[in-house]
């Protein structure tokens, strides 16, 4: 039964990314919004709409463990396998708006939870803050990035929408991606116990890669439908919003506790591929992110989980 229930889940994120995907490029159609903000903002939190209900629950039953293995492990696995094979398999430019604002802003929040992790947990305060500064990101987003004229004119032919119909596409989405990884992570989980695989491995492998599954049938959708501003957008606000909404929401209903582990392993791995995105995505115009690029980020995450599995760290 667990096998079927995991296969339902998958069938459930896959068309939950294609009516996201769909209903966001209409909607930031509609509303002469740049693709670019949609996917920092409307897709991004609709794909850590998973990480965040795995983890507010997590924290609550008492396996802090989980709540923030599936952070870390989702954030890891958003760039150096989600947007990794993305790129594989479809190169993808950069706008100079992603290396200037969004991904330096990606590294400070990541730099700022390894600061608030130091003291072994996420007190109701560092949450609160959090939330603050996605607000005043998500703000600065819509106040400065009206729609270009340039930006207008390279934009793929979209099918006009009636606002209903986009509301409703958005509301599918959601509810499909939510109950896909709702589904997708308990069985996973099920199935990964019988190993005997501890909790802190399982949320950052198993369960975060579950969670990841929107990221990564999103931003394939959107990089074959040419929206590549989507497709990297949707990662980075993913994992900035994996960090101050998720991580920030969860800590202030309840404070985390953190696993010595995380601090002496997991948390390098997420500030290194962080970094290493950034510098892939360099020079601040003509950037891209290749193939070449994608494949060293891909083999990271195969170390990880190769050090993470057989290593026992």
């Amino acid at each position: 039964m667990e096998y079927l229930l995991l296969l339902l889940g998958f069938i459930l994120l896959l068309y939950g990314g294609k009516f996201l995907i769909k209903g966001g490029v209409a909607l930031a159609d509609k509303f002469n919004l740049s693709s670019l903000v949609i996917g920092l903002t409307l897709v991004s939190f609709g794909t850590s709409a998973p990480e965040l209900f795995v983890s507010v629950v997590a924290a609550i039953k008492g396996h802090p463990d989980v709540a923030i293995g599936n952070v870390i492990g989702s954030n890891i696995a958003n760039i150096s396998l989600v947007l990794a094979l993305t790129a594989i398999i479809i190169p993808i430019p950069v706008r100079s708006n992603s290396v200037k604002i969004d991904a330096p802003f990606m590294l400070l929040v990541s730099f700022l939870l390894w600061a608030f992790l130091y003291n072994h947990g996420l007190a109701r305060w560092e949450g609160a803050l959090f939330l603050i500064l996605i607000i005043g990101y998500s703000a600065g987003l819509f106040k400065f990035s009206k729609q270009s004229i340039q930006d207008k004119a390279k934009r793929v032919s979209i099918e006009k929408m009636k606002l209903w119909k986009i509301i409703l596409l958005l509301i599918l989405a959601y509810l499909g991606l939510a109950f896909g990884s709702d589904l997708l992570v308990d069985n996973a989980s099920i199935i990964a116990s019988n190993f005997g695989i501890s909790e802190r491995v399982i949320a950052i492998s198993i369960v975060a890669f579950g969670t990841s599954l929107p990221e990564l049938t999103t931003s394939l959708l959107a990089a074959i439908k040419g929206e590549m501003d989507i497709s990297i957008g949707n990662i980075i606000g993913s994992n900035i919003f994996n960090i101050l909404v998720v991580l920030g929401l969860t800590s202030l209903i309840k404070p985390i506790s953190v696993d010595n582990r995380f601090l002496q392993f997991d948390i390098f791995w997420m500030l290194g591929v962080s970094i290493f995105l950034f510098l892939f995505i360099l020079p601040l115009k003509g950037g891209k992110l290749t193939r070449i690029k994608a494949s060293i980020l891909f083999l990271i995450y195969c170390i990880y989980l190769y050090l993470l599995f057989f290593n026992n760290l």
